[in-house]
């Protein structure tokens, strides 16, 4: 998976603490942070609202954004002990105290929490309270090298980097000039060594060995090829050359294969990324393959998928250090590059766009996993005032912007510059797959490139469709439970569906007896179509029918009102309301508390426990 700049978020259990927690919150967007304030029921300024503190810690611990919390240690230790499972796989939870005077990194040292509470430590002029050892006595985690290297066997150095830690002395390789900059006590000859090595080291043998991230695993393979196999030809590989795993820094092949499944699975299982190569790339690599093929260049247009892939990503600098390797499905070679890799990557990374449901608008309706895409991703696209309503979180990404009437420009777009390798979260209110982009998303991969479709290369691109809350649901909820019994929706737009087809789903709902909900129930120019659809509904279920309208659906003007069919006026609907016409068997409820529903107006429809109930009156 790609490094990306995580989300932060704040949590401000209490309105005392808005103030420190609003300081934190421009210490860490100056420093480029994707950050986002959540407080309790009632805090100012919070994007999020909620009303459990420890429900709401354990949520985001498990949506893997990292948390600052202004909370008590013991508050956050109790909250997410069930949660806790490896040190490797958590994020970053710091404890801040109330008035700011403390940050203490609680979780995910290594993975951000000691910088973010030393930048926090800094911005309010507080005490940092590192425990991390190797960080306390060296500023050096022994077992989170920098980024190139990696530590072998490193649920089994515990030991070693304990005698470390305590003062013993340790000579260091030559290589290893990152960890000669500390504090720690070097010794030549002493008996605990750090050491460097492409190859696997006995484990407990008094050294910690690190590999650099030198190699490059090029690979080709059959369309389909299981993850399984590929893996295990990787590794087979490595094993007949004496070579660490730890030591692959780089997964290649050629971009046709850049939605090869089993390519990224075993970037995955390495821990590092795919990069792709086009067969001219390749091509130009031919007189330094060992195996060319006419074969592979009659099929992929260069002499060599592996060897090529494995030596394009080492550079001209680098070398091949074991030939093409073959499977019945899959074909290995590695390469060695002059130095490890770190941030910037030869070749071409695959795209990715995801579909996002954002829900009606406010934050507290949009599920963590949306939050932690679009956290991720380094492009937003959408309608304007979709991308506006996600606040904070929209903050520091490129934004393109798409005019209503703009969604086929718009889903091309993000489809293309997914193709480029962006990382695009194409944004939609409510629910991306319901009268959203997620299906023209969809019929545009579908489609060939001279019939309208979109590139190759976008075809290629990484796609997720992740659900929302949607308008109907939402609409529903603020009633009650109108949706409680069989349903259907249909949008009234006849912009794209003729009307002969729009009157006949009416009719079918309407002889069906399904509670109905309306999309798209009017425009400035479409002013007939709510009210033909009023006259076929009321010629199958009563006069008093509930109907429920409702707009800008958690937004600040959010407007709900309940009417009957019989009272439905077209001119109470515009464009951001959404229509919920019950069946013949949907009742209105008035209850006596005004804040819900319309004034305490309120509506259901019942699925059919009436027997049940009225037998056990018997």
């Amino acid at each position: 998976m790609e490094e990306v700049n995580r989300a932060v978020v704040i949590v401000c259990p209490s309105s005392a603490a808005a103030g420190i927690a609003e300081r934190v919150k421009t210490c860490l967007v100056a420093s480029g942070r994707v950050v986002e304030l959540h407080g309790k029921d009632g805090v100012e300024g919070a994007g999020r609202p909620f009303s459990d503190t420890i429900a709401h810690l354990r949520e985001l611990f498990e949506s893997g954004v990292d948390i600052v919390a202004l909370c008590a240690s013991g508050i956050i230790i109790r909250a997410l002990a069930p949660l806790i499972d490896s040190k490797f796989k958590e994020p970053a939870v710091v404890a801040l105290a109330r008035d700011g005077s403390s940050v203490v990194p609680l979780l995910g040292g290594h993975h951000g929490a000691n910088d973010l509470a030393r930048l926090i430590g800094e911005g309010l002029d507080a005490h940092a309270a590192i425990t991390t050892a190797g960080d306390c006595s060296f500023r050096l985690a022994l077992d989170h090298p920098p980024k190139g290297w990696r530590l072998q066997a490193p649920k089994a150095a515990g030991p070693l980097m304990a005698r470390i830690v305590d003062g013993e002395p340790v000579s260091i390789a030559p290589e290893l000039d990152w960890a000669k900059s500390t504090t720690l006590h070097e010794e030549e000859g002493a008996e605990l060594r750090l050491a460097s090595s492409l190859h696997p080291a006995e484990v407990g043998a008094g050294a910690l060995t690190y590999s650099p991230q030198r190699l490059v695993v090029g690979v080709g393979c059959e369309r389909g090829v299981s993850s399984d196999h590929l893996i295990a030809h990787i590794e087979k590989t490595l094993v007949a050359n004496n070579l660490a795993p730890e030591a692959i820094g780089l997964v290649a092949s050629i971009d046709v294969k850049m939605d090869e499944a089993a390519i990224h699975a075993a970037a995955k299982h390495f821990g590092v990324k795919a990069r792709f190569f086009t067969a001219s790339e390749l091509e130009a690599q031919t007189d330094r393959l060992q195996n060319p093929s006419d074969v592979v260049f009659a099929e992929v247009g260069c002499h060599g998928v592996a060897e090529g892939a494995a030596l394009a990503a080492a550079g001209a600098e680098g070398s091949l250090l074991v030939a093409k390797h073959k499977s019945d499905k899959a074909t290995c070679a590695i390469g060695l590059a002059q130095l490890p890799f770190k941030d910037e990557l030869p070749g071409k990374k695959r795209g990715k766009i995801t579909v996002v449901g954002i829900g009606p608008g406010q934050s507290a309706w949009r599920t963590p996993e949306v939050t932690r895409a679009v956290a991720e991703a380094e492009e937003l696209v959408g309608y304007g005032l979709y991308i506006d309503l996600l606040g904070a979180l929209a903050e520091g990404k490129t934004r393109s912007d798409f005019p209503l009437g703009g969604e086929e420009d718009r889903c091309r777009y993000a489809l293309e510059q997914a193709g480029k390798g962006v990382n695009v979260a194409l944004i939609c209110s409510g629910d991306g797959g319901i009268y959203a982009m997620g299906a023209l998303v969809m019929e545009l991969l579908d489609r060939a490139l001279d019939d309208g479709g979109v590139s190759d290369d976008a075809k290629r691109a990484e796609l997720r469709h992740m659900p929302g809350i949607s308008a109907l649901q939402a609409a529903s909820s603020r009633f009650g439970a109108l949706l409680g019994h069989d349903f259907c929706t249909i949008s009234l737009s006849d912009l794209l569906t003729p009307w002969e087809t729009i009157e006949q789903r009416l009719k079918s709902a309407a002889e069906g007896d399904f509670v109905v909900a309306f999309y798209n129930p009017v425009s400035m120019k479409r002013r007939t179509q709510l009210a033909r659809a009023k006259e076929i509904l009321l010629a199958h279920r009563p006069d008093d029918t509930p109907v429920l309208l409702a707009s800008n659906l958690g937004r600040e003007k959010e407007n709900l009102r309940m009417r009957t069919l019989a009272e439905l006026e077209v001119d109470e609907v515009d464009m951001l309301t959404v229509v919920l016409v019950g069946s013949s068997q949907s009742r209105a409820l008035l209850r006596g508390d005004r804040s819900v529903g319309d004034h305490g107006q309120m509506a259901y429809t019942p699925r059919g426990y009436a027997k049940r109930i009225d037998a056990t009156k018997d």
